[in-house]
């Protein structure tokens, strides 16, 4: 059986707080921010800058509250005050397509969740 990869959630808008080139490498996230979306520690994410267009995938590391921190190599990717789409997929198989709605967690400039929602069938 063949599986399709579809959005599984994604953070939307995040404030980039940090970026630390000596530390081995990944994506520090929020707790909450964690919580809200389902993404897990450890689990793989893509990130995008909203502000450059830099595209990078890297694994995610529980950070502090209101915390957005690349780390390792995708600290050069972009700088504090940059904003960022952090998004994590899920492969499907025909039969779990049909019910799958993403996790959307919305972000203010403080990384502070304005609203969750499910993404919409069209």
């Amino acid at each position: 059986m063949a599986l399709r990869t579809f959005l599984q959630s994604k953070i939307h808008g995040a404030t980039l707080t940090g970026a630390n080139v000596e530390y081995e490498g990944s994506i520090a996230i929020c707790p909450e921010l964690l919580e809200a979306s389902g993404i897990l520690p450890f689990e793989q994410v893509d990130v995008y800058n909203i502000d450059n267009g830099e595209r990078l995938t890297t694994y995610v590391i529980r950070g502090e509250r209101g915390e957005i921190c690349l780390n390792g190599a995708a600290a050069h990717k972009g700088k504090p005050g940059q904003r960022v789409i952090i998004a994590s997929y899920i492969h499907l198989s025909s039969s779990e397509i049909q019910t799958h709605t993403p996790k959307l967690v919305f972000v203010d400039k403080n990384n502070t969740i304005m609203r969750v929602d499910r993404g919409q069938k069209e």
